[in-house]
């Protein structure tokens, strides 16, 4: 439990909150109800998380606490891909309304591995063929490789909008040559 004090705000105009499930609190060296001035805030003041509040002219001050519940010492910290697998938004989204790491994380879970020298180019090695895909500006580009396993006579490219969904990007791609 820990508790968030002050008594030297120079202004009059406090507001605080306070949240049974948050274990702190906010006081001020006034012991009178605060006032509660409305024109502050342009939009909705939607509280989300467990959070106290100190509004100081001109400046607001946000205060974020986590319950001892969610932070336990004995958590590993988690791998950054699984964290944007988590976040990928659905498969029948077009891909160009995922994120970078979102990508990226999806490419390698699919098996891509990225390149060192040019980080818009990944590889992957499947059983019969092995491919080069390419994050181009507008499109995605795969080139199936004539020198994998498999009779390809040349490579092989294709390209796919980024207005597709993921999943018809991923059948198309993992469907091989």
């Amino acid at each position: 439990m820990f508790t968030i004090s002050s008594s030297t705000f120079t202004n009059t105009n406090i507001i605080s909150f306070s949240f049974p499930s948050c274990s702190s609190s906010i006081s001020s060296s006034h012991s009178q109800n605060p006032i509660f001035h409305t024109t502050h805030f342009t939009k909705p003041l939607l509280l989300q998380n467990r959070l106290s509040i100190s509004l100081r002219k001109p400046i607001t001050t946000i205060v974020f606490c986590k319950s001892h519940e969610a932070s336990s010492e004995s958590e590993e910290p988690s791998n950054p891909e699984d964290e944007w697998l988590q976040k990928l938004p659905d498969k029948t989204k077009p891909l160009y309304s995922h994120s970078l790491p979102c990508i990226e994380a999806w490419l390698k879970s699919l098996g891509f591995n990225q390149s060192k020298d040019d980080r818009a180019l990944w590889f992957v090695n499947k059983g019969d063929w092995h491919a080069q895909l390419s994050l181009d500006v507008t499109d995605l580009y795969i080139r199936y490789l004539k020198s994998g396993p498999g009779n390809l006579e040349k490579d092989v490219e294709r390209r796919f909008s980024y207005a597709l969904s993921r999943e018809d990007i991923e059948n198309a791609v993992l469907g091989g040559p």
